[in-house]
């Protein structure tokens, strides 16, 4: 990773220009030069870039079930890893390292305070602000990651840690470290340390920031959302204008199904007071309607109109044929009794019978008259 100083774009932040381009503060990876914010690779998720010499990075453990439990015990677990009194630093909580053991980052509430009021003013609120050493890949266990340039020396360990220190101190740190592999990312380290590492072309910036470890936006220093572009606020509004359309029209009909409903039943209730003017009625219209109706007997149903019906509609083609003096029914028996009419027409009577299903005998009376007979069955 390269110095702020060495970053391959210099112009200032400001002198980029939001208004004129907003979404080229959208992407890429920041890095500080004092009090500057300059770009150093476009593209990929906006971040900046913080130097590890201001930040300490511990692997805590806290296993505990949630982050929120987490964050609670964060302040306890960490007073004895640092020398400053914790209410005067910024603790930022990250991802799990190994079971129940967590990345922290502690950096100090002024200096931190100051990253966000310049992230602020270059227009880069929503960025996420991330320690240099956690943009090198975490080596194995053992091992350690190291980008080396002319100022300092960033070094990422394999407990998922890192630290930065001086390039002159890097020799002599690794050696108290117990001489671990290295995987350079860097300018050449000394022969002596890559005796048993290697060095490593490294992937952009915004590769190994994809998904950082830790971002120290926490708490009172979270990052804001990037504003959206003009034409995504107003689809906004018009989605919104259009969910409160469709609320408004939905709450119409149901007052209009509502007033529908108290005029049927004002309407209901004023044919009951004519048809039943004694009826005491409550609110409970429906059940109350139900009782007064008459109620029905255990006996058979009547089966004189069904099998009236269908004897007339047998004998409907013959309608301008037959005369019918007398109908009775008894004992579930229709009895017609017709005039004598034609010579044939008793067996045309008793055909139209057979051809409607109809179950009927047709017989002649010694007077000439034709008398029908029909069961129910």
């Amino acid at each position: 990773m390269r110095p702020s100083h060495e970053a391959n774009v210099t112009a200032s932040s400001r002198a980029i220009g939001a208004p004129d381009a907003p979404e080229s503060l959208a992407t890429g990876v920041w890095t500080l030069a004092g009090d500057r914010l300059i770009i150093a690779e476009r593209g990929g998720p906006v971040t900046i870039v913080v130097p590890t010499e201001q930040v300490r990075l511990l692997a805590v453990d806290l296993p505990l079930p949630s982050r929120a439990k987490r964050l609670q015990a964060l302040p306890f677990a960490i007073e004895e890893l640092i020398a400053e009194p914790v209410e005067s630093v910024h603790l930022a909580l990250g991802n799990e390292v190994a079971p129940g053991r967590y990345l922290v980052g502690v950096v100090r509430h002024d200096l931190m305070a100051a990253w966000v009021d310049s992230a602020e003013d270059a227009g880069l609120g929503h960025a996420a602000i991330v320690p240099d050493a956690l943009a090198l890949p975490r080596p194995s266990e053992g091992e350690w990651s190291v980008d080396l340039a002319a100022d300092h020396a960033v070094v990422r360990a394999g407990d998922g840690t890192g630290f930065a220190i001086p390039p002159a101190m890097l020799q002599a740190a690794w050696q108290a470290a117990g001489r671990p592999a290295v995987r350079s990312y860097g300018v050449p380290l000394p022969a002596e340390m890559l005796a048993g590492g290697s060095t490593i072309e490294p992937a952009s910036l915004s590769e190994r920031l994809l998904a950082p470890v830790l971002d120290l936006r926490q708490g009172p220093y979270a990052r804001r959302r990037a504003a959206l572009p003009n034409i995504w606020r107003r689809l906004g509004w018009i989605v919104a204008l259009g969910a409160a359309a469709h609320v408004v029209i939905a709450t119409a009909d149901t007052l209009m199904l509502r007033s529908i409903a108290d005029r049927r039943e004002a309407d209901t209730r004023a044919l009951i007071a004519v048809a039943a003017p004694g009826a005491s009625l409550g609110s409970d219209l429906a059940a109350e309607v139900t009782d007064l109706l008459p109620t029905g007997s255990n006996a058979p149903p009547d089966a004189f109109l069904p099998l009236l019906t269908r004897v007339s509609g047998a004998l409907g083609p013959l309608a301008g044929a037959i005369i019918v003096r007398a109908i009775n029914y008894q004992a579930n028996a229709l009895t017609l009794d017709l005039e004598a009419g034609e010579p044939d027409l008793a067996g045309r009577v008793e055909a139209a019978l057979r051809g409607s299903g109809v179950a009927a005998s047709v017989t002649r009376s010694p007077d000439g008259s034709i008398r029908i007979t029909a069961n129910k069955a």
